[in-house]
């Protein structure tokens, strides 16, 4: 038997496991209980934020983080300099101030989506880039984790929602290379229909 290779297609195929593991709505369990702990530490921080002080009355929290992050005795909390440069001029521009609103509500909308499982892999990004971001500005604590986990829910995006409402919203709207039902345009009129 002789196995032959198409030199013209670029495709590379999933492997079966990876395929199995990120595609197959029979792993949707297992996405289903990280997706909601990720809710949950989502949700929790976002409330906490928002019944706290300092975050949605004023900024001052996220000022007194921002402070702290691009102190650079004994030494730098930030490692790079672009990044340090960046919130200070979050600082200079009293950017807190609006930012720490966008930060709670931003935790909020993403533990609201995770849980439902709604657009799944973007809220996941969404919560992977904040917890990039908490990183970048010195903050190690669970971000390495939650960033992790969040890597592994953009990964398997395609189930991470099917108990949830990505499981109707997915094949309702679809995706950029491959529209939904309600995106899908009917059939062109014929020549003829059009004459009439």
């Amino acid at each position: 038997m002789t196995h032959t290779v198409d030199r013209n297609k670029s495709e590379i195929t999933d492997s079966p496991v990876a395929k199995f593991i990120f595609a197959d709505t029979r792993m949707a369990w297992v996405w289903l209980i990280l997706r909601v702990y990720l809710a949950y530490t989502w949700l929790s921080a976002g409330y906490e934020k928002f019944s706290g002080k300092g975050w949605v009355d004023g900024g001052a929290a996220l000022k007194g983080f921002w402070s702290g992050a691009i102190a650079t005795t004994p030494k730098p909390v930030i490692t790079f300099d672009w990044y340090r440069a960046f919130i200070q001029f979050m600082l200079d521009t009293q950017s807190y101030v609006w930012f720490a609103k966008l930060v709670t509500f931003g935790e909020i909308l993403i533990g609201v989506a995770l849980l439902v499982g709604a657009f799944t892999g973007i809220a996941a990004f969404a919560g992977g880039f904040m917890n990039w971001n908490f990183m970048m500005a010195g903050s190690t604590s669970v971000n390495p984790v939650f960033f992790a986990l969040s890597v592994l829910l953009i990964l398997a995006w395609r189930t991470a929602g099917y108990w949830g409402l990505d499981r109707y919203l997915l094949p309702l709207l679809g995706t950029p290379w491959r529209p939904g039902f309600t995106v899908r345009s009917k059939t062109p009129a014929t020549s003829a229909s059009v004459a009439e």
